[in-house]
């Protein structure tokens, strides 16, 4: 990458943040789309796309398929039901302390650098491993699911039977902050069902885990993904703290501007940043999808009048795209494909959503005959 120490913007030490040009919302706004392959769908394979983007929310099963549905050209569920079986891609607890679908390898490195944020969340249950040895406990538990896969409630009982007076789902959280458990398929395979069953990261890929590494290379890679972006913004994607080093050691070979509200945003010098005005097509995203969640300050594809319009309580809504926003809410129920808009959309934008939707329809559930409809616009 090359070095942009000349150029308008670009990130030197010691120089003055003020005169870093400034980039507004629609370029946030397309900038992210076309590095998140929002804003064309891309030719890429589902396994670069996954390492692309660093992995995707799979809190539920299905999202990881939505994503890549919005996303790719030429897409077909079985991609990525086959990178899961052949065990070249998996699900495993990372950023945020969620699942999500990784390549192989990034499971094997992001999780190792991560860990301090299972350490943390591990400290909240204290209280619960009260006399629990931590290091026998991530021993026994490697053992338990390295003999076989085993649920959370194999583990729980197993452990609890060595600790009989600590907190059963304490001893279970423990040790899913230690140890890097994946969730062994048929689990997380399209049209198929199974059961949560848990073995190390290790011993489900055939090779050990990454020491940690520094972070820097995985700033790059955020940025190329997510970008441009804050300090903030990578620390809430990753769920970790602390990265202001990391930002400031790449400082030479980076690109900075203001964001709206005068936040320094990084960037890579060669990364896209389309024209403000480029069209942006519907899009049909998942729940949890990393879009909507990956930025400290969102607003680069959430409206300020729409945050939080895609949760009730703990309940997450897919979510819709128009000219690159969040616009509405959308489900499938037994014979439909339900849109919600949050606002009046035009003629030819409705024509364009139904239009994705048919295509997202044909792609993930061809045959299933779903009409499309409009339904009762979610009011905040």
């Amino acid at each position: 990458m090359k070095r942009s120490t000349g150029e308008p913007g670009a990130a030197k030490p010691g120089a003055a943040r003020a005169t870093a040009p400034l980039i507004g919302t629609r370029a946030l706004n397309r900038a992210t789309l076309e590095r998140q392959l929002l804003l064309r769908r891309s030719p890429l394979s589902a396994e670069a796309a996954l390492a692309h983007l660093l992995g995707l929310q799979a809190q539920n099963v299905q999202p990881p398929y939505h994503a890549l549905a919005a996303r790719l050209d030429g897409f077909s569920p079985e991609d990525l039901a086959r990178l899961m079986a052949g065990r070249a891609a998996v699900r495993i607890v990372t950023l945020r302390s969620t699942i999500h679908t990784h390549t192989a390898d990034d499971a094997l490195t992001l999780r190792p650098l991560v860990q301090l944020a299972r350490d943390r969340e591990l400290a909240g249950f204290r209280k619960g491993l009260a006399g629990v040895d931590l290091n026998r406990l991530a021993v026994l538990a490697r053992e338990l699911v390295e003999e076989e896969p085993r649920t959370m409630a194999q583990l729980r009982a197993a452990l609890l039977a060595e600790w009989p007076d600590a907190d059963p789902q304490s001893l279970a959280i423990a040790a899913r902050c230690t140890l890097p458990l994946v969730q062994v398929t048929p689990r997380g395979l399209w049209g198929r069902s199974g059961r949560v069953a848990l073995t190390t990261a290790e011993h489900w890929l055939g090779r050990p885990a990454e020491p940690v590494q520094a972070p820097d290379a995985t700033v790059l890679r955020y940025l190329a993904a997510f970008g441009p972006a804050s300090v903030q913004d990578m620390q809430t994607w990753a769920g970790l703290t602390r990265l202001r080093d990391a930002f400031e050691r790449l400082r030479p070979r980076l690109v900075t501007f203001r964001g709206p509200g005068g936040t320094e945003l990084f960037d890579l010098p060669d990364a896209p940043r389309p024209d403000p005005d480029t069209p942006a097509p519907p899009r049909f995203l998942p729940e949890f999808d990393n879009l909507l969640l990956s930025h400290a300050e969102r607003t680069r594809v959430v409206p300020p009048e729409h945050r939080g319009r895609t949760w009730r309580g703990n309940q997450a809504h897919r979510a819709l795209l128009v000219d690159g926003f969040l616009a509405g809410v959308w489900k499938l129920d037994e014979r439909a494909l339900v849109v919600e808009a949050f606002g009046r959309l035009t003629r030819a934008q409705r024509e364009e959503v139904m239009a994705e939707g048919a295509r997202m329809l044909a792609v993930l559930h061809p045959g299933a005959g779903y009409d499309i409809r409009f339904g009762t616009v979610v009011r905040p």
